[in-house]
């Protein structure tokens, strides 16, 4: 031995535990971690430190009031002026997370304070009374598995269009609130009526004229979602949900509901919200029908030669999806996939399909079938029994996509098949 290795005392020599140990304890003092923006940054550290190898060497983050995603999940909606998309592509399961959930707004996002919030129910009632947000919170509580949908949830004409740009306007949670038929009881709704007028306290001050019965079958006063308090974008601090009817009927912000025996014909049914169906007009769309959507394989994901899961969602407004057929040869077949269990009623349903690609170009596509019979039709279909200026709301036509020879996935624009 030299005198340089003498004067260099761990050179050439191997490193006992204690030492190693030591030496990563004093390396890691010198870490900083930081979380900004959801992404945590090391500094202090070479590239080559095994800290850098081994992330059981490294301290992570403490607890904290909020929760983070990993910095390697990044999944976000997709906004406009008055909405945002869910992306459908990126989720797992059939809940969509609160922050995640699609957003279609008319007039704003109103600022509203809970402890002055009120909710008038007046009209033909015996009792005319203002519920502040303890009153509703006092009766007894329901929370129920419902998807919300957009009546405009529809998008076509280019190729690299994912599920998100096609139909995110649709998502799902478990909402929390007070059922309708509770405040009908509580105020003694008359027993003409047939009728009530749901309004919010946005700016553009939404109304929607909405059938008593259906807010005594499931309508629903809801404060919570997902386990928490409404989202300010989702109606915060109360909004209306009526289970697997169009969005735009599930006033949020509700302030006022006034009970009738007629429709009052607000804005939303009497001006660009109706549609021209062939020789009539639609007047009040309520119910979205059954849809399907395959969320995987789906553009920009590119496949292999072999086994593939193709997966997806199916819903219907008019009850629980009795079955998901796919076709993998362009509609020539159909075959039944597999539904994720629990089957809910008016609620976003998870299917699957073992495929064996041979690596040809192909088409693949899904299509819903509900427990009342109703199959989900294709453009062609729709076009046909609505006239071919159908207008755009309500389009709940069979989506296909393209797999090409070397694995790219892309939709088909004209879904017409």
């Amino acid at each position: 031995m030299n005198d340089v290795s003498k004067n260099q005392p761990n050179k050439g020599r191997k490193l006992s535990r204690r030492h190693l140990l030591g030496g990563m304890a004093a390396t890691a003092a010198a870490v900083l971690l930081k979380q900004s923006s959801g992404q945590v940054i090391q500094a202090g550290l070479a590239k080559d430190s095994l800290l850098l190898q081994d992330p059981t060497k490294v301290l992570g983050p403490l607890p904290s009031q909020l929760g983070d995603r990993s910095p390697f999940e990044q999944p976000v909606r997709k906004p406009s002026d008055t909405s945002s998309r869910t992306p459908l592509q990126d989720l797992y399961g059939t809940i969509t997370p609160s922050d995640l959930h699609f957003e279609r707004h008319h007039g704003g996002i109103p600022a509203i304070d809970p402890h002055k919030y009120e909710l008038l129910i007046h009209g033909m009632v015996e009792r005319p009374t203002v519920f502040t947000l303890a009153d509703l919170k006092r009766f007894p509580s329901f929370s129920r598995i419902f998807f919300l949908e957009c009546s405009g949830n529809f998008r076509s004409g280019k190729e690299q269009l994912t599920p998100q740009d096609i139909c995110g306007l649709t998502s799902q949670s478990e909402w929390t609130g007070v059922m309708l038929a509770t405040l009908f009881r509580e105020v003694g709704i008359h027993p003409k009526a047939s009728w009530f007028l749901a309004e919010g306290s946005d700016a553009a001050v939404m109304t929607r004229s909405i059938p008593v019965s259906k807010g005594m079958e499931d309508g629903m006063i809801a404060f919570a979602q997902n386990g928490e308090a409404l989202r300010p974008a989702q109606g915060y601090p109360a909004r209306l949900v009526l289970p697997g009817w169009e969005g735009n009927t599930n006033v949020k912000w509700i302030r006022r509901i006034e009970v009738s025996d007629q429709p009052f014909m607000t804005r939303e049914e009497t001006s660009k919200y109706t549609e021209q169906v062939g020789d009539k007009v639609r007047q009040f769309s309520f119910v979205m029908d059954a849809r399907s959507v395959i969320t995987f394989p789906t553009f920009p994901a590119v496949v292999h030669k072999g086994w593939i899961e193709i997966r997806g969602i199916a819903w219907s407004g008019r009850g629980k999806i009795a079955r998901v057929e796919v076709s993998t040869d362009a509609g020539k077949s159909w075959q039944p996939a597999q539904l994720q269990e629990p089957v809910l009623d008016k609620a976003h349903t998870a299917f699957r399909y073992l495929w064996q690609w041979d690596g040809k170009a192909t088409e693949i596509m899904s299509r819903a079938v509900d427990d009342t019979g109703y199959t989900q039709p294709t453009l062609e279909q729709l076009k046909e029994a609505r006239g071919a200026n159908m207008g755009g709301y309500h389009v709940n036509s069979i989506i296909s996509w393209q797999i090409k020879g070397d694995g790219s996935v892309l939709l088909r624009p004209e879904n017409i098949r």
